[in-house]
Protein backbone atom coordinates (compact mmCIF):
# COMPACT_ATOMS: atom_id res chain seq x y z
CA UNK A 1 0.00 0.00 0.00
CA UNK A 2 2.83 2.59 0.73
CA UNK A 3 4.42 1.44 -2.58
CA UNK A 4 1.43 2.14 -4.65
CA UNK A 5 1.12 5.18 -2.52
CA UNK A 6 4.71 7.15 -2.48
CA UNK A 7 4.58 5.91 -6.94
CA UNK A 8 1.56 8.39 -7.27
CA UNK A 9 2.51 12.17 -8.11
CA UNK A 10 2.45 14.92 -5.28
CA UNK A 11 -1.00 16.62 -6.21
CA UNK A 12 -2.84 13.24 -6.29
CA UNK A 13 -1.13 11.93 -3.06
CA UNK A 14 -2.70 15.22 -1.30
CA UNK A 15 -5.91 14.36 -2.52
CA UNK A 16 -5.69 10.29 -1.79
CA UNK A 17 -4.22 11.72 1.90
CA UNK A 18 -7.38 14.48 2.45
CA UNK A 19 -9.94 12.07 1.64
CA UNK A 20 -8.88 8.91 3.53
CA UNK A 21 -7.94 10.91 6.77
CA UNK A 22 -11.16 12.91 6.17
CA UNK A 23 -13.24 9.45 5.59
CA UNK A 24 -11.60 7.88 8.80
CA UNK A 25 -13.16 10.36 10.75
CA UNK A 26 -16.29 10.34 9.31
CA UNK A 27 -16.59 6.95 9.76
CA UNK A 28 -15.72 7.40 13.64
CA UNK A 29 -18.18 10.30 13.87
CA UNK A 30 -21.05 8.13 12.03
CA UNK A 31 -20.03 5.40 14.29
CA UNK A 32 -20.59 7.55 17.72
CA UNK A 33 -23.67 8.83 16.30
CA UNK A 34 -25.40 5.56 16.07
CA UNK A 35 -24.16 4.01 19.05
CA UNK A 36 -25.14 6.43 20.87
CA UNK A 37 -21.79 8.42 22.10
CA UNK A 38 -22.38 12.28 20.89
CA UNK A 39 -19.94 13.76 19.03
CA UNK A 40 -21.27 17.11 19.74
CA UNK A 41 -18.00 17.84 22.10
CA UNK A 42 -16.06 17.50 18.86
CA UNK A 43 -17.19 20.81 17.94
CA UNK A 44 -15.06 23.70 17.30
CA UNK A 45 -14.58 26.48 20.23
CA UNK A 46 -16.84 29.20 17.81
CA UNK A 47 -19.42 26.33 17.48
CA UNK A 48 -19.89 26.50 21.21
CA UNK A 49 -20.20 30.45 21.14
CA UNK A 50 -22.56 30.29 18.82
CA UNK A 51 -24.74 28.00 20.29
CA UNK A 52 -24.83 29.82 23.12
CA UNK A 53 -26.28 33.00 21.22
CA UNK A 54 -29.96 31.41 20.37
CA UNK A 55 -30.56 34.11 17.99
CA UNK A 56 -27.99 32.13 15.43
CA UNK A 57 -29.48 29.48 14.14
CA UNK A 58 -27.79 28.22 10.72
CA UNK A 59 -24.12 27.03 11.27
CA UNK A 60 -22.01 26.80 8.49
CA UNK A 61 -18.10 26.24 9.73
CA UNK A 62 -19.14 23.25 12.42
CA UNK A 63 -16.62 20.08 12.67
CA UNK A 64 -18.96 17.62 11.10
CA UNK A 65 -19.57 20.35 8.00
CA UNK A 66 -15.73 20.98 7.73
CA UNK A 67 -15.37 16.66 7.38
CA UNK A 68 -17.85 16.40 5.58
CA UNK A 69 -16.05 19.17 2.86
CA UNK A 70 -12.88 17.38 3.40
CA UNK A 71 -14.35 14.11 2.73
CA UNK A 72 -16.18 15.08 -0.73
CA UNK A 73 -13.12 17.01 -1.70
CA UNK A 74 -10.81 14.70 -1.86
CA UNK A 75 -13.21 12.09 -3.84
CA UNK A 76 -14.08 14.66 -5.69
CA UNK A 77 -10.57 15.21 -6.46
CA UNK A 78 -9.57 11.69 -6.90
CA UNK A 79 -12.55 10.79 -9.51
CA UNK A 80 -11.60 14.25 -11.61
CA UNK A 81 -7.94 12.94 -11.37
CA UNK A 82 -8.84 9.56 -12.64
CA UNK A 83 -10.84 11.40 -15.37
CA UNK A 84 -7.81 12.65 -16.92
CA UNK A 85 -9.12 16.33 -15.99
CA UNK A 86 -6.59 19.32 -15.43
CA UNK A 87 -5.17 20.00 -12.20
CA UNK A 88 -6.77 24.03 -12.04
CA UNK A 89 -10.35 22.19 -13.10
CA UNK A 90 -9.79 19.22 -10.21
CA UNK A 91 -9.46 21.58 -7.94
CA UNK A 92 -12.22 23.98 -8.81
CA UNK A 93 -14.52 21.00 -9.07
CA UNK A 94 -13.63 19.39 -6.04
CA UNK A 95 -14.25 22.74 -3.83
CA UNK A 96 -17.24 23.06 -5.58
CA UNK A 97 -18.33 20.17 -4.06
CA UNK A 98 -16.46 20.31 -0.85
CA UNK A 99 -18.73 23.63 -0.41
CA UNK A 100 -21.98 21.95 -1.66
CA UNK A 101 -22.01 19.32 0.86
CA UNK A 102 -21.12 21.98 3.32
CA UNK A 103 -24.37 23.44 2.94
CA UNK A 104 -26.28 20.38 2.39
CA UNK A 105 -25.24 19.54 5.82
CA UNK A 106 -25.57 22.67 7.34
CA UNK A 107 -29.25 22.97 6.47
CA UNK A 108 -29.66 19.55 7.05
CA UNK A 109 -28.54 20.34 10.48
CA UNK A 110 -30.50 23.49 10.92
CA UNK A 111 -33.71 22.24 9.87
CA UNK A 112 -33.42 19.46 12.02
CA UNK A 113 -32.82 21.83 15.42
CA UNK A 114 -35.77 23.30 14.11
CA UNK A 115 -37.82 20.16 14.61
CA UNK A 116 -37.01 19.23 17.85
CA UNK A 117 -39.01 21.27 20.61
CA UNK A 118 -37.55 22.97 24.00
CA UNK A 119 -40.09 20.28 26.23
CA UNK A 120 -40.69 23.49 28.49
CA UNK A 121 -44.21 23.13 29.25
CA UNK A 122 -46.06 26.90 28.66
CA UNK A 123 -48.86 27.04 31.25
CA UNK A 124 -50.44 29.83 29.10
CA UNK A 125 -51.16 26.86 26.62
CA UNK A 126 -53.67 25.48 29.24
CA UNK A 127 -56.48 28.56 28.66
CA UNK A 128 -59.24 27.49 27.16
CA UNK A 129 -58.40 23.52 27.63
CA UNK A 130 -61.09 21.12 28.96
CA UNK A 131 -60.18 18.56 32.05
CA UNK A 132 -61.44 16.96 34.91
CA UNK A 133 -60.84 17.55 38.76
CA UNK A 134 -58.73 15.36 40.07
CA UNK A 135 -58.86 16.27 44.10
CA UNK A 136 -61.22 19.12 44.89
CA UNK A 137 -60.61 22.34 44.49
CA UNK A 138 -61.74 24.41 47.50
CA UNK A 139 -64.60 27.60 46.37
CA UNK A 140 -63.14 30.85 46.21
CA UNK A 141 -59.50 30.19 45.99
CA UNK A 142 -59.58 28.50 49.60
CA UNK A 143 -57.38 25.62 49.48
CA UNK A 144 -56.03 24.36 46.27
CA UNK A 145 -56.75 21.41 43.96
CA UNK A 146 -55.38 19.04 41.18
CA UNK A 147 -56.76 18.86 37.64
CA UNK A 148 -56.01 16.81 35.20
CA UNK A 149 -55.38 18.82 31.63
CA UNK A 150 -54.02 17.97 27.87
CA UNK A 151 -51.54 21.13 27.66
CA UNK A 152 -49.36 20.75 24.58
CA UNK A 153 -50.36 17.53 23.38
CA UNK A 154 -49.43 15.50 27.02
CA UNK A 155 -52.39 14.94 30.05
CA UNK A 156 -50.93 16.63 32.60
CA UNK A 157 -52.00 17.06 36.73
CA UNK A 158 -51.87 20.76 37.41
CA UNK A 159 -52.54 22.51 41.10
CA UNK A 160 -55.73 24.87 40.30
CA UNK A 161 -58.12 27.00 41.83
CA UNK A 162 -61.69 28.37 41.16
CA UNK A 163 -63.14 31.43 41.82
CA UNK A 164 -66.81 29.70 42.05
CA UNK A 165 -68.78 29.44 45.38
CA UNK A 166 -68.69 26.23 45.54
CA UNK A 167 -66.09 22.73 45.62
CA UNK A 168 -65.45 21.73 42.82
CA UNK A 169 -65.37 17.69 43.42
CA UNK A 170 -63.49 15.32 42.04
CA UNK A 171 -64.59 14.41 38.44
CA UNK A 172 -66.16 17.17 37.70
CA UNK A 173 -65.71 18.41 34.24
CA UNK A 174 -63.96 22.20 34.30
CA UNK A 175 -62.75 24.56 31.61
CA UNK A 176 -59.39 26.73 32.29
CA UNK A 177 -60.51 30.29 32.42
CA UNK A 178 -56.74 31.70 33.30
CA UNK A 179 -53.05 30.86 34.84
CA UNK A 180 -51.30 32.18 37.60
CA UNK A 181 -47.61 33.65 37.60
CA UNK A 182 -46.64 30.44 39.41
CA UNK A 183 -48.39 28.21 37.05
CA UNK A 184 -51.32 27.27 38.94
CA UNK A 185 -54.58 27.02 36.97
CA UNK A 186 -57.88 29.07 37.53
CA UNK A 187 -60.98 26.46 36.54
CA UNK A 188 -64.50 26.93 35.93
CA UNK A 189 -67.02 24.61 35.69
CA UNK A 190 -68.05 23.85 32.27
CA UNK A 191 -71.82 23.84 32.16
CA UNK A 192 -73.45 20.96 29.78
Amino acid sequence: MTEWFYSLELFPQIYWGIALIASVVFIIIMALTFIGGDSDGLELETDAEIEADTGIGFQFITFKNLVGFFTIFGWSGIACIDSGLSKPLTVIISLGAGLLMMAIMAAMFYYMRKLSHSGTLDFKNAIGAVGEVYLTIGANRSSIGKAHVRIQGALRELEALTDAQTNLKSGTVIKVKDVTDNGILIVEQLNN
